[in-house]
């Protein structure tokens, strides 16, 4: 009886025929391996991989289609930019209108022509602006030398501190500096003379335009109403309450951001200009029209014209009455800005603050001053139709009006026009067969 040796029982036990090598530390058999740990994750499954390539394949889609939008927004932007000089004319013809519409109104319900209607109302529109500026004008030349003088007297007070401690600044090196400054004027006089001759131009080319709007104005007030039965005219039966519909909602957010803004800025001009005149500041009136003009310019414009009521305080008056001036403006946009603003735009615009901070930004970095006044209107253009076809992916039925009424074109090969009727909603349940129609105006035909 052969006996077995201890150490050569797990090897002929793992491989019978002996032809496994040798068990050593740097070559351990698989059979002393210890077993592999178990891990918290999910085995793959089956449907993992085609799952994936049917998610990458819809983000190749989505990637692709947002690709094409974002060139389609590009050639948009492009053609608007081409087609700015003519744009620019009708968008302010646009706002001039909807300021004349309300007293155009009133004069044809009291049967005034409409040509006619328009004209009483912008020669009257002119009038005002005409005299207002010749109210204004006299009294900057009357006050325009005793600025001077107390800019003059002001430089001297600061040479004066700056000469004396804690700078301790010699005049020979105040005249340096002078002299540098002077220095870099004539060497720059062909650049700032260019500079001078764009900003002419282009005061020029604005003035053309506001020109080209007013007159612009006057056909929108006198064909105004002519105009959805037109354009509803050259739709389908389908899309023409649409349009109609925002028709509606964009001329009634127009109109709702002039009048915000016209209020905002009276309530600044009044309070600030009301300030100014009891410290006893030069240029109120003057002061208290640019407060007004600035608050069509939201945040920016409040700001500027902020400051400057605070530099000529502080020119005329002294530092006091200047820091005095800074909190009355101060507290009279917190007040504007945390009380006033958010009742209106929640009424009106319904625009976040940070809307109206990058519409203003957008608008300044495209187009200048006049793109910081189009910003916001046009971002609340942008924010009605959004919203208008959220809401019809929705199915909530956005060109319904609040009545229960919706628009639709009607009419024959002599012309079109437009009608309210009553539509069924889910909220109103079924419509009586007598329900009366809720036409507001009289229907108008088309423009030839």
């Amino acid at each position: 009886m052969r006996l077995r040796m201890p150490g050569r029982s797990g090897a002929s036990s793992a491989d019978p025929s002996g032809d496994a090598p040798p068990v050593t530390g740097r070559t351990p058999s698989f059979a002393a391996m210890p077993s592999a740990a178990v891990t918290s994750s999910p085995a793959p499954g089956a449907e993992r991989g085609p799952r994936l390539q049917k998610g990458v394949r819809a983000l190749a889609i989505a990637s692709a289609q947002l690709l094409l939008i974002a060139a389609a927004l590009v050639v948009v932007g492009w053609v608007l930019g081409r087609l700015w000089p003519i744009l620019l004319p009708v968008i302010l013809g646009l706002l001039f209108a909807t300021v004349l519409w309300p007293p155009t109104r009133v004069l044809r319900k009291l049967h005034f022509p409409p040509a006619l209607a328009a004209l009483v109302v912008l020669l009257a529109f002119l009038a005002l602006i005409a005299g207002l500026f010749s109210w204004i004008v006299p009294q900057v030349a009357d006050q325009a030398g005793e600025l001077a003088d107390a800019a003059t007297a002001g430089l001297q007070d600061v040479q004066q501190w700056v000469t004396g401690p804690p700078l301790n600044l010699g005049e020979d090196q105040i005249g340096q500096a002078v002299d540098q400054v002077i220095d870099t004027i004539q060497n720059n006089a062909q650049n700032i003379a260019g500079y001078a001759l764009t900003g002419a131009t282009a005061v020029g080319g604005i003035l053309l335009n506001l020109v080209l709007a007013l007159v612009l104005a006057f056909f929108f007030i006198k064909d105004g109403p002519r105009w959805l039965p037109w354009l509803a005219a050259q739709t389908g039966p389908k899309v023409a309450p649409h349009v109609a519909a925002l028709s509606y909602k964009t001329w009634t957010t127009l109109s709702e951001f002039i009048r915000q803004q016209a209020l905002v800025g009276f309530i600044d001009a009044f309070f600030i200009g009301l300030g100014l005149w009891i410290l006893g500041v030069p240029l109120v009136l003057p002061l208290a029209v640019l407060t007004f003009f600035g608050a069509f310019i939201p945040i920016i414009g409040a700001f500027v014209a902020g400051a400057f009521a605070v530099l000529v305080a502080l020119v005329s008056n002294g530092w006091q009455t200047a820091l005095i001036v800074l909190v009355i403006v101060l507290v009279v946009q917190q007040l504007e800005g945390n009380v006033l603003q958010p009742i209106l735009q929640g009424r009106g615009l319904n625009l976040h603050a940070a809307v109206v901070i990058l519409a203003v930004t957008a608008g300044g970095s495209l187009y200048g001053i006049l793109g910081t006044f189009l910003g916001v209107p046009v971002a609340a253009l942008i924010a009605v139709i959004y919203r208008y076809v959220r809401d019809e992916l929705d199915g909530r039925t956005p060109e319904v009006a609040d009545d229960g009424t919706r628009v639709q074109v009607t009419g024959d090969d002599a012309g079109a026009t437009v009608v309210r009727e009553r539509v069924r909603t889910p909220a109103s349940g079924p419509v009586p067969e007598d329900a009366p129609d809720a036409d507001d105006d009289t229907p108008a035909r088309p423009p030839a």
